[in-house]
């Protein structure tokens, strides 16, 4: 929040990424809800609707106001954008499927009404903008450069994402058996020689999750720890480990 003075008066002004609940639109979003998203996250959003009892991943639990992916930094709240992105492709590797058949109004609404569930979107401290996130190097699309960054990259991996990911990225490393998210549950590590990951198929979306980590589980951004350019040497060793994958029908 941004403080202003205005002669003896100090006024507190919002910076312009926050995005509390639209409250006119909260009762369209509440039927759409109750139509397409209670059966699992629940009547109040507490990620326990008739249809969650067995899933792994667990149906995000709104009420927490905590969510994995996201363009913001650690700990922030996601954009409006991210919401809409995850409501209109889905999460690769869970049960949350492509909500194609909404249209923009109802989209915009049942973002409004799950906001609803929770105090963390009233705060103003909880919002942040977005990260900027580079255009992919003009070296991933040369393979021997590519394969040069990836071997790099794959020393980094090693040292920073292997305990959890596993030495070729299964997601079998040492602790993945006892890894949890914040709420208790199980969060393994993610196998990283499917096609996608849950932040989007692409190698911008592998390196927006380096950046911002996934709030509520284990994995941290690396923003502190690791340059961009070994980011993307991270990303390069990862789009290996997809390639293999592909070829071995994973």
């Amino acid at each position: 929040m941004v403080l202003i003075a205005a002669g003896a008066a100090v006024a507190e002004v919002a910076p312009s990424w926050f995005r509390p609940p639209e409250i006119s639109l909260i009762p369209e979003g509440r039927f759409v809800y109750e139509r397409n998203c209670q059966v699992c996250h629940g009547r109040w959003g507490d990620g326990d609707g008739e249809m969650a009892k067995g899933m792994l991943p667990r149906p995000r639990k709104f009420s927490a106001g905590v969510f994995k992916y996201r363009s913001t930094p650690s700990g922030a709240l996601p954009s409006d954008a991210d919401l809409e992105r995850t409501i209109r492709a889905g999460v690769y590797g869970s049960a949350m499927p492509v909500f194609a058949q909404l249209g923009d109004r109802e989209i915009r609404s049942v973002i409004a009404y799950v906001k609803s569930f929770s105090s963390r979107w009233d705060k103003p401290q909880n919002f942040a903008a977005p990260l900027a996130i580079p255009e992919v190097p003009g070296w991933m699309s040369d393979p021997v450069e590519r394969d040069r960054h990836a071997v790099r990259g794959k020393a980094c991996f090693v040292r920073a994402c292997a305990a959890c990911h596993g030495p070729e990225g299964k997601g079998d490393g040492p602790s993945a058996e006892t890894l949890e998210d914040d709420l208790g549950r199980p969060a393994r590590p993610r196998d990283l020689g499917l096609p996608s990951i849950g932040s989007g198929p692409g190698s911008r979306d592998l390196y927006k999750a380096l950046v911002t980590g996934l709030n509520g589980t284990p994995m941290p951004s690396f923003s502190e720890a690791t340059t961009a350019e070994e980011r993307w040497d991270l990303v390069a060793f990862v789009e290996t480990l997809r390639r293999r994958g592909q070829k071995a029908g994973r």
